[in-house]
C-alpha cells in the first residue's frame, strides 16, 4: 500500500536543467539561489537513480538522506520534574 521513499539532494551547476531532473523522482523543493533540488525516490531504486544522476554533466553532487534510518522512538521520554512543575498552570 505505502511505498518506502528516501530523499535525495541533487546539487546542480545550472538551474535551467531542473525539468530534466523531474523524470527521476518526485521534486519536493528547488532552491534557485543555492542551486539544489530535493527529490524523493522509491527506496528500492535509490542506488540506480543515484548512479544515473551522477553521470549527468550538469549535476555537481548527489547526497542521500538518512531520515528513514534514524531512530524516532526515544527511551527517556519522561519530562523532568523541574520542567513539569514550571509548565503547570493553575487557573
Amino acid at each position: 500500500m505505502w511505498t518506502k521513499r528516501q530523499g535525495l539532494v541533487v546539487r546542480l551547476k545550472n538551474m535551467k536543467h531542473l525539468r530534466k531532473i523531474r523524470r527521476y523522482g518526485h521534486v519536493i523543493y528547488a532552491s534557485k539561489k543555492l542551486k539544489y533540488v530535493v527529490l524523493y525516490v522509491d527506496q528500492d531504486e535509490i542506488d540506480d537513480v543515484c548512479e544515473s544522476l551522477q553521470q549527468i554533466p550538469f549535476v555537481a553532487k548527489v547526497e542521500k538522506s538518512y531520515k528513514p534510518f534514524i531512530k524516532t522512538e526515544y527511551e527517556n521520554s519522561k519530562p523532568d520534574k523541574a520542567k513539569e512543575y514550571d509548565y503547570k498552570y493553575e487557573f
